[in-house]
């Protein structure tokens, strides 16, 4: 498995260069492709989906290089992992931009954070949330291997991600209002903070990710 092909989808946006790094830090018998390739994506044994940046022009670009029928198809037989607005983009729609709909992988909306957000003591926070957060994880996950309940992994958004079936969150997070965190369904697992960022309980995730078969 240490030999298999690795897929980040590229679609112009976000820094790719260092998920690709990280993804060849932690499986160096890996072959990691950063592509817009439908064909090279689907051929890959597993599929990283990361993004950066508003959505509108997240998804706008997905539609235009026709990459939502190829994260579609990786989401039915292939370990798939999003990544902040690759996460945000699977919901069905989300409040930014006015308001967009999304690819629709999960019934889910994407909402604000808002303008008057607190903390438990009442303590103003800044929006967009930055920095290092705990994640509880909420349900066992192979890519939850090793890493400790509670560990902090980091976050840059002005978004969160609610969704219909709680059954799918995997983590979740606090930041004035309770957060998707981290979710999974079948052979796909998505995550809002940023794990090639995340220091070591991030690069843990994205190993697991890389020996992960896509079961459970």
């Amino acid at each position: 498995m240490s030999k298999s092909t690795v897929a980040v989808i590229d679609y112009g946006m976000g820094n790719l260069h260092s998920a690709a790094k990280a993804l060849e830090h932690v499986a160096p018998g890996a072959k990691v492709v950063v592509t817009p390739d439908a064909e090279t994506i689907l051929s890959a044994d597993r599929v990283v989906f990361p993004g950066v940046g508003a959505i509108r022009d997240c998804v706008g670009e997905i539609l235009r290089l026709g990459l939502d029928d190829v994260v579609r198809e990786a989401a039915l037989n292939k370990p798939l992992l999003g990544i902040c607005v690759g996460m945000q983009s699977m919901m069905t729609h989300s409040q930014e931009n006015g308001g967009v709909d999304c690819l629709d992988l999960y019934a889910g909306e994407v909402k604000f954070f808002g303008d008057n957000l607190k903390d438990a003591s009442g303590e103003k926070l800044k929006v967009p949330h930055m920095g290092w957060n705990q994640v509880q994880q909420v349900r066992p996950h192979p890519l939850w291997k090793a890493i400790p309940d509670n560990s902090r992994f980091y976050f840059v958004h002005s978004y969160y991600v609610t969704v219909q079936d709680e059954s799918l969150i995997t983590g979740r997070g606090e930041y004035g209002v309770p957060f998707v965190a981290t979710l999974g369904c079948d052979n796909v697992f998505a995550a809002q903070f940023h794990p090639e960022k995340s220091s070591r309980p991030g690069l843990q995730l994205l190993k697991n990710f890389m020996e992960w078969d896509g079961t459970l």
